[in-house]
């Protein structure tokens, strides 16, 4: 049987689609379900006791297999050299924190930051992407056999900057021993980075609060900054449970954040 001309051209577009290599910059994350969240609970109750922002991990569950087509994303978070680079084609403004619109020299391949929401979606739109879901996030960042942390095994300070141990930001990929299973860098520390969906409840989720709805985006991945005067094992646990590949932040989508960056991504 001799297949017709649209078929043939519609096989043709779709073998090309799978086959198609990652852009320059980007990786490639493969079709497939993974695990998004985690069943955990916080037993020890040291978040309310310490007056942390939100219990840890009532909103990251339950745990569940979600499929997504294949994607590319960014290998590195957006640096300010990139990011300069959008600024001059499209006449948008610089972040503030650059004096007379303008990066500090030898800052080029730092991440950008103080970027608001809107401006990072028009960055991704005119690269041909844009923001990541929470999901595509997640799944760059664990894998698809759920990791806790971008690196198999358990926490280390030694793998991401978190917590505020370089007192700053650094330049991207500088933790390769913390990459991701499919070899994204910083997905846990340097800059947080925006996503695209809103702070939700996960199907199922029971944990109420007055921050869900279309008020704050998500940010995730931990940042440099350091995150507060905590007895030493008290400090430990935080950045533990705050440098975790389902650990879920917000903020104002009009906010300009010191440690707040992002990454792109592509449907292939």
């Amino acid at each position: 049987m001799r297949l017709s001309l649209a078929l043939c051209l519609s096989i043709s577009i779709l073998i090309s689609a799978c086959f198609r290599k990652a852009p320059e910059g980007m990786v490639s994350i493969p079709a497939g379900e993974f695990l998004m969240g985690t069943d955990q609970i916080d037993e020890s109750l040291l978040a309310e006791e310490h007056g942390i922002v939100k219990p840890w991990l009532v909103d990251e569950g339950p745990a569940r297999k979600v499929y997504l087509p294949r994607y590319f994303i960014d290998r590195n978070e957006v640096t300010n050299a990139e990011y300069a680079e959008f600024i001059q084609e499209s006449n948008r403004p610089a972040p503030p924190y650059w004096e007379n619109g303008v990066y500090a020299k030898g800052d080029d391949s730092f991440p950008v930051v103080m970027v608001k929401w809107d401006e990072a979606q028009d960055y991704c739109r005119a690269k041909g992407g844009r923001l990541p879901s929470e999901a595509e996030w997640e799944k760059a960042a664990r894998g698809i056999e759920g990791r806790q942390y971008p690196w198999e095994g358990e926490f280390d300070v030694n793998k991401a900057n978190v917590g505020g141990k370089t007192g700053n930001l650094q330049p991207v990929g500088t933790y390769p021993e913390g990459q991701s299973p499919f070899g994204v860098y910083d997905m846990v520390g340097n800059a947080w980075e925006w996503t695209a969906d809103w702070y939700s409840p996960y199907p199922g989720n029971a944990y109420q609060s007055t921050k869900y709805g279309e008020q704050l985006k998500v940010i995730r991945g931990n940042s440099w900054s350091s995150i507060g005067h905590f007895p030493p094992e008290i400090h430990h646990e935080v950045l533990k449970f705050h440098s975790t590949t389902t650990f879920r932040l917000f903020a104002p989508p009009q906010a300009t954040i010191s440690d707040v960056g992002f990454r792109c991504i592509q449907p292939a």
